[in-house]
This record gives C-alpha cells, sequence and structure tokens, in this order.
C-alpha cells in the first residue's frame, strides 16, 4: 500500500500508518485481551481498522473467527487477532481486512486514487 510510514510505538512495537494516521499496529500484552484459562495476557495482538461497525461485527460475531475485540474496543472502529492465528486466514482474507484498514486510514483522495488504479485486489 503506498503512503505508509512504520514507527515503533510505545515498546517499540511496529505501528503502520497512512498520511500519520495508525491502521494496523502490534499492540503491547494488555490486561482486556488474555487467555481465559490462565488469566496470561496475549503478548501477539494486532489490531486492524475497519470501515465500519458492520464490518467489526462480520469479522467478530463468529466465535471460531480468528478476529475478536474487547470492551476496551468498544466503539471503536477496530478488531483485534492474535499473531498467532493469522495462518487461519487465507492470504486473500488477509490481504483484504489490510487494504480496508488502510482504505479506512487513508486520505478520501489517496483512497479513491488507490481504488481508481488498483481496485480490491482480494
Amino acid at each position: 500500500m503506498p503512503h505508509v510510514t512504520i514507527y515503533g510505538g510505545p515498546s517499540d512495537n511496529p505501528v503502520y500508518q497512512v498520511g500519520g494516521k495508525s491502521f494496523v499496529f502490534f499492540r503491547n500484552p494488555r490486561p482486556d485481551a488474555f487467555d481465559p484459562d490462565t488469566g496470561e495476557r496475549y503478548d501477539d495482538v494486532i489490531v486492524f481498522w475497519v470501515p465500519s461497525e458492520d464490518d467489526k461485527l462480520a469479522l467478530t460475531q463468529d466465535p471460531d473467527s480468528p478476529f475478536f475485540t474487547t470492551p476496551h474496543f468498544n466503539g471503536h472502529l477496530s478488531v483485534l487477532v492474535r499473531g498467532s492465528r493469522i495462518p487461519e486466514l487465507s492470504l486473500p482474507e488477509l490481504t483484504e481486512v489490510i487494504q480496508d484498514a488502510w482504505l479506512s486510514r487513508a486520505s478520501p483522495t489517496r483512497a479513491r486514487k488507490w481504488l481508481a488504479e488498483n481496485g480490491p485486489q482480494a
């Protein structure tokens, strides 16, 4: 995706941005994302922005989906996924999630230009 910058977050975790807006970032272990059996905080959570609440629900409502959310992200247009579960996604699925994240945060001009030149790739 064009115009992407990557910088190190608070613990040098990668944060991907377009136009100064984050669209994917690797989250530090936090108390709201943890193993329900052990209580251990997940150390591999990735946050992806989504275009709408409907998109968020579509990704998180199936209990078998690798995507999830937590109360901390109520009202926030993003979904979480553990890095260990990324292999459950096909390349076209992962491509679509990343494209949608980028498109949801890119300026309207950049998004229109990219879509006109490439169309959705998934």
